[in-house]
């Protein structure tokens, strides 16, 4: 669980990033406070909810 929180935190730093550098995107949220950053970290934050549930779910440890 703590990797998961870890790369989803290194991810979110990411797309703002993104936000700041690249112009395309820049221009959509210029302060980081628009609705399009918003909307793209919500949907990154749902769609990496989704992927660490199934991830811990079908995790099966290796017995010796």
């Amino acid at each position: 669980m703590t990797a998961i929180a870890a790369l989803y935190l290194n991810s979110f730093v990411l797309i703002a990033q993104a936000f700041l550098k690249v112009p395309a995107l820049h221009a959509l949220a210029p302060t980081g406070t628009e609705p399009a950053f918003a909307v793209a970290q919500g949907l990154f934050l749902l769609a990496f909810l989704a992927l660490g549930y199934r991830a811990t779910t079908r995790f099966r440890p290796l017995e010796a």
